[in-house]
């Protein structure tokens, strides 16, 4: 029980890869809240596996400050920050309102800066900590089609890179993670999008998001779970201001 005493925050930990995460934080021995806008969802997987649902709503501030002092009250200094919570939706540029942009840009890269600036309080408090990004291989190349979500998971990476910098010497890290195409309700949501916007079949806009992983298989939720926890155990201190691939092969 490498995590045991240490208390880990996920965002949008009720499904997919936050769930994942949380669950392997939770198995290495560490009290893990989880926090998302669905109390349905969050109460199901928090008395499925034993995790702390805490209402959260990224795009908001003070109801990021507010559940992160819920969350510290109920368990004590959060020192692990799993800033996971975000959205991947496709339009083309000209296509692109200025709405759907700050919509985007206010979950993906705002929501995330807001998450870790309030759970860095623990961690300095501690004298330890690892911040995770849940970013997307769309951080480290452009994204055909997604001009905005590339953007955001750019900056997430930035912002990461540029934390990493500030705490070096400390026994706090900052890595982002950076997965393919993974086997989650995001993926079944881009195949519904991505067959209206190319005009071809469910199945064929499927493959297309397979085959965009190098090893022609959509990537599992627990395999970014497994890097997760590798961050935060021992062993890990070195890695830090790292975009970590989980792609199949080279990006």
């Amino acid at each position: 029980m490498s995590l045991e005493g240490r208390h880990a925050l996920v965002t949008g930990g009720g499904t997919g890869i936050g769930l994942a995460i949380a669950r392997a934080l939770a198995t290495a021995g560490a009290t893990v809240t989880i926090t998302g806008r669905r109390a349905n969802v969050l109460g199901e997987a928090g008395d499925i596996h034993g995790l702390n649902p805490v209402m959260m709503d990224v795009t908001v501030e003070s109801s990021i400050i507010d559940a992160v002092q819920r969350a510290t009250r109920a368990h004590g200094p959060i020192t692990i920050c799993v800033a996971n919570a975000g959205i991947a939706e496709g339009r083309a540029l000209q296509k692109t309102e200025l709405s759907f942009w700050r919509r985007i840009m206010q979950t993906n890269l705002d929501g995330a800066f807001l998450t870790i600036r309030e759970c860095l309080q623990g961690m300095q408090t501690e004298g330890w900590g690892r911040v995770i990004a849940v970013a997307s291989v769309a951080g480290l190349r452009g994204l055909k089609g997604a001009p905005a979500y590339t953007a955001s998971k750019h900056g997430l990476v930035g912002l990461i890179r540029g934390l990493s910098e500030d705490y070096l010497g400390t026994d706090i890290t900052f890595n982002a993670l950076c997965p393919g195409y993974t086997d989650t309700d995001i993926v079944l949501q881009n195949t519904e999008s991505i067959a209206a916007r190319a005009g071809i079949s469910p199945d064929a806009a499927r493959e297309l998001m397979i085959s965009a992983n190098r090893h022609g298989r959509l990537i599992d939720p627990a395999e970014v779970g497994a890097a997760a926890l590798w961050l935060c155990e021992p062993g890990a201190e070195s890695v830090n201001g790292q975009a970590i691939e989980i792609a199949g092969g080279q990006v």
